[in-house]
């Protein structure tokens, strides 16, 4: 049964826009934060492919959620080099093939996607927590979703409460050691730099708030 709070296919296209048009803004951010610890090529490499993904999704017009996401992973896949292409792309394709053929979404089905894709995240990076990788942001602003949707709040609160909880999870990266990735590689060296990674999933839950807010 649909709800006032129900989230309409509308709002996740407006995502996905908002998404590519931060990461299109903090390129250079996230290509600073890269060059300290990995391969100075995650905000360059986020923008080409959402930019990529959001124009396959204005050619191709996705009638429900499934395809909107499958457009977006798998151009993401096809398009972005380095880790964050298979990471996001994995993280996209998990979460349309948990939301499934539908036009409206309730939270909780979001919520149940956003885990999917997180599964995806870690079945593919073998990432967890403490790594300092995107799962650093990912993890608490899904267990924040949550809580606040088991307390029975909006949509908006809910995706609010998770933006903030990315955030603190993407600054506790700063004095974490790296253990995966090209920023492990430095060891000790990776403290006292954030993680690229949970920076742009920062920006994902950001957005996600933003869209649902209207």
């Amino acid at each position: 049964m649909s709800t006032p709070h129900t989230i309409p296919l509308a709002v996740l296209v407006d995502w996905l826009h908002r998404f590519r048009d931060a990461v299109v803004e903090k390129r250079d951010w996230l290509t600073e934060l890269d060059s300290a610890i990995g391969d100075a090529d995650h905000g360059a490499n986020m923008a080409r492919g959402m930019t990529a993904a959001v124009e396959k999704v204005e050619q191709t017009t996705p009638a429900a959620a499934d395809e909107l996401f499958k457009t977006v992973g798998m151009t993401l896949v096809s398009t972005v080099g380095g880790a964050s292409g298979p990471l996001y792309g994995t993280l996209f394709l998990r979460i349309g093939a948990s939301l499934g053929p539908v036009t409206e979404v309730e939270p909780a089905a979001l919520a149940a996607g956003l885990h999917a894709g997180l599964e995806g995240v870690v079945a593919r990076g073998k990432a967890e927590a403490g790594d300092k990788t995107l799962f650093d942001a990912i993890a608490p602003a899904l267990d924040a979703l949550d809580a606040a949707l088991a307390e029975g709040r909006s949509a908006a609160e809910a995706t609010a409460a998770a933006a903030t909880a990315a955030a603190a999870g993407r600054d506790a990266t700063i004095d974490l050691v790296a253990r995966k990735g090209r920023a492990s590689y430095l060891g000790e060296r990776s403290a006292g730099h954030m993680d690229p990674g949970s920076a742009s999933a920062t920006l994902l839950f950001d957005t996600l708030a933003a869209a649902v807010a209207g």
